[in-house]
């Protein structure tokens, strides 16, 4: 397919996603339309069985089966009438997506007929096949059976026809085989332990939940190219493809203008999301061209994880209408921004404080230092695990790259709250903590109002950035499922909690004052979480070297990286805060190497059909032309001035010769690598195999790749180049 066609297909996209129709109504008339929320639960479900579930997700109290019988009966008859006729459990397996088998609202009526039935037994569980999932060894293929269990706490919604019903994933014997199952325990167990905590600073603290606002950055292709691009096809990213003479080097696109296609998009986007009650607020270009973002209003942290599966899946579908596909892969194009998801993560009471937040008198800001202290000592301890929760092989193209956070986990507080922890860790006893509020600044110009300066500042090189309310986690990649560094990070501050109010008890049990022990506690723990705090530039080679002898995890080997999980440290920490078993920290561990293997694996499957198939065939006859050129000139000339004229041509006829031998070369190599790795029984060294000696082919293979699409007539070449992907028109 020659460039022009390209161009004609991506204009006739353009002209078909216009014509998709944008609501023209009030985002309060529809917000919430297809979710069984509490007002659709007021209105389908009586008093005591609105209580019962109510308390259940407010309290965590147990709902019995019988009152699952009156939920269900609710929840059917508002679903039928908003026109669903199936019904699925829709949960979080072990792959970063979601899963779902559906089912009719049907059974027999004994008169040779169906009745539309939903019992209580089939909203509260189910059996998938827990064989046909990730398990990491806890299911064998003659072992199939497995549960999924209702979810209270994220309300069902409507998706076309079926009523999805959230809920968690575990095996015959127990074990979880999803991200919500650990989620939810990670969440109950920093809501005890910070409880525990904020009763030292108010008795009537009686629950403390955690908030999670994501910022989902994500690519948009037009479609027609991208089914043109193979790789983009197979693996989400373009393993081959020369910079595009104009990328993001004028920084014009970040917060431009959003292009007429792109905006549309987005208005029908939020017009979905919003149906299914995601609370988008936010959308903007972001750095790299057809890069873009969507973040919403912060919520619960297992409604916030629910909300950003279901709205990647939601984009995918919106994309299609208009003509898009959307990536949502890490570093989908070399040399530009990667597309992460940042985790702005919380913790607040039911009292309506947030935890994170400076105070206003002295009591609140040893609270704010409180908790600010033992986040710091949680990531310090446990850099390495959070830094194991957001690897992977998509992710590990991100990391360090262009507008990227490094691959060393610290944490950046600003100058002020730095200043303040290093006054503490040198104070002689307990004194007022005074925080700076937000102060003005003015302009020389007279129009315009006083800006509100914050306590920080923003550090972009930053992984674990404190950003004045919060912390944003932005090592996190764009494709992940959330669940997993939250889980992570929640069970790493409830266990570094816990250990404080143990310190505290220990101290006043000796004599000390509340104060005074909370004082003390809070000292030692600025002074030995020091190394974690940085708040310089993460990009630099002085940092790797300075974090390294700091003690802080420098390894970028994602295999590597993932014993993390396994280590005595995060084995005592998840078992102890009854998050994950030592049996299902290894068994995760089992299917994250797995997927590292195949995830790589198919990429250099695709890099090689694609060298062979497309890049050398194409080479081989624009080389062949060349020839039939210089064979021509040599017939007309003789031979001094044809050696002159055919120079040229000569020197590129070599130059493509070589670049072919090469690819070859290494296509070859790479395959008997890769027969090599693949008789590896044991999962971690296979993906180290997979990682140090496959992987490297694949730059190798490139350079030399996308030499040649820069010597090739342009209209012979097969795939779509990146000016043309980059840029929608």
């Amino acid at each position: 397919m020659s460039n022009l066609r390209f161009k004609a297909v991506d204009e006739a996209s353009s002209r078909k996603a216009m014509e998709v129709p944008v609501p023209d109504v009030k985002t309060s008339d529809y917000f919430g339309k297809y979710v069984f929320d509490r007002k659709n639960m007021r209105k389908y479900l009586s008093k005591e069985t609105l209580k019962l579930v109510l308390n259940a997700i407010d309290r965590g109290e147990p709902l019995q089966r019988e009152v699952a019988n009156h939920v269900a009966a609710g929840m059917r008859m508002w679903a039928m009438e908003m026109g669903a006729t199936h019904y699925t459990h829709w949960f979080h397996p072990l792959t970063d997506g979601t899963a779902e088998k559906h089912d009719a609202f049907v059974d027999f009526d004994g008169n040779g007929g169906v009745i539309e039935e939903f019992s209580g037994k089939l909203l509260a569980q189910q059996e998938p096949d827990a064989s046909s999932f990730p398990s990491g060894g806890i299911r064998n293929t003659f072992e199939a059976r497995g549960y999924t269990a209702w979810d209270p706490s994220s309300p069902a919604f409507i998706v076309n026809d079926t009523l999805c019903i959230p809920t968690i994933f575990i095996s015959y014997t127990g074990e979880a085989l999803d991200y919500k199952t650990p989620l939810l325990k990670s969440i109950n167990a920093v809501d005890k332990a910070a409880t525990e905590v904020c009763k030292l600073f108010d008795p009537n603290v009686k629950k403390v939940f955690s908030y999670l606002g994501w910022e989902q950055e994500y690519f948009l292709v037009d479609e027609a190219l991208y089914s043109a691009r193979p790789d983009l096809v197979l693996t989400e990213r373009t393993l081959m493809g020369h910079d595009s003479a104009k990328n993001q080097q004028l920084e014009d696109h970040y917060f431009g203008s959003i292009p007429t296609r792109v905006a549309a998009f987005m208005r029908d986007l939020e017009y979905e999301c919003y149906k299914l009650s995601i609370p988008v607020k936010t959308r903007h270009n972001e750095v790299a061209p057809n890069q873009f973002e969507v973040a919403p209003i912060y919520e619960e942290c297992n409604l916030a994880v629910d909300h950003n599966l279901l709205l990647m899946s939601v984009m995918k579908i919106v994309a299609r209408r208009h003509c898009f596909r959307v990536l949502l892969h890490e570093k989908p194009f070399k040399g530009i921004n990667g597309s992460g998801k940042h985790n702005n993560w919380s913790l607040g009471t039911d009292t309506g404080v947030n935890l994170l937040g400076p105070g206003k008198n002295a009591k609140q800001n040893l609270q704010f230092i409180t908790f600010i202290s033992n986040i710091l000592m949680a990531v310090y301890k446990n850099n390495a695990l959070l830094k194991a929760s957001i690897s992977s092989a998509t992710n590990a193209h991100r990391l360090g790259a262009n507008e990227a956070p490094p691959a060393i986990i610290s944490v950046f507080m600003g100058t002020q709250i730095s200043a303040l922890l290093d006054n503490l860790a040198k104070s002689k006893g307990l004194k007022d903590i005074e925080l700076q509020e937000k102060t003005g600044t003015r302009l020389s110009l007279s129009h315009i109002p006083e800006i509100l300066v914050d306590n920080t500042d923003r550090n972009r090189t930053s992984p674990f950035a404190f950003t004045g309310n919060r912390f944003e986690f932005r090592a996190v990649g764009s494709s992940a499922n959330c669940a997993s560094a939250m889980l992570a990070l929640n069970t790493a501050v409830a266990g570094q909690l816990k250990e404080f109010k143990k310190e505290v008890d220990t101290l006043i049990s000796k004599g000390k004052t509340k104060d005074e022990a909370i004082f003390l506690t809070i000292q030692k723990n600025i002074k030995e979480s020091q190394n974690i705090r940085f708040d310089g530039n993460g990009y630099s080679d002085e940092w790797k070297a300075e974090a390294a002898k700091r003690g802080l995890d420098c390894e970028t080997k994602v295999p590597v990286i993932l014993d993390a999980y396994l280590s005595k440290e995060s084995v005592k920490l998840f078992t102890s805060t009854d998050v994950l078993s030592e049996k299902e920290l290894h068994a995760r561990n089992e299917v994250k190497w797995e997927q590292y293997t195949k995830k790589i694996q198919i990429e250099a499957r695709v890099l090689g059909d694609l060298a062979m198939n497309h890049i050398i065939p194409v080479a081989t006859r624009y080389q062949g032309l060349l020839l039939d050129n210089v064979s021509k000139i040599f017939a007309l000339y003789d031979k001094e001035k044809a050696k002159k004229l055919a120079a040229q041509n000569l020197s590129i006829i070599e130059d493509i010769a070589e670049h072919m031998n090469f690819i070859k070369l290494k296509v070859d190599e790479m395959v008997e690598v890769r027969k090599v790795a693949n008789k590896i029984e044991n999962e971690r060294e296979k993906a180290l195999t997979y990682c140090e000696k496959i992987a490297p082919y694949f730059d190798l293979i490139r350079y030399h790749i996308d030499k040649l699409e820069l010597t090739i007539d342009n209209e012979m070449w097969t795939l779509p180049k990146y000016r043309e992907l980059l840029f929608i028109r």
